[in-house]
């Protein structure tokens, strides 16, 4: 549930808002007592080392890209006809 602000407090207590943000609370701001917008925590991304990535694919399986190329052909239409 995003707590109800206004304009006046983000202005004025920004450095609380910021905080209550970085711990995960969602607030709406209201301008004249109506929404007009949201604040809320942006989704961290998660990324993995590089060499933990390469190290991942180096031991996946191998592809044959022949048996892939005909596993497609038999799934995709490759028509550039637009009427086809």
């Amino acid at each position: 549930m995003s707590e109800q602000i206004s304009q006046r407090e983000l202005r004025n207590d920004s450095g609380r808002i910021m905080r209550a943000l970085e711990e995960g609370r969602t607030f709406t701001v209201a301008r004249h007592g109506h929404p007009v917008g949201e604040l809320r925590p942006l989704r961290r991304q998660r990324f993995i080392d590089a060499r933990a990535a390469i190290d991942i694919f180096r031991h996946a399986p191998g592809v044959d890209w022949e048996r892939m190329k005909q596993d497609l052909d038999e799934v995709v239409e490759q028509d550039i006809d637009p009427s086809a």
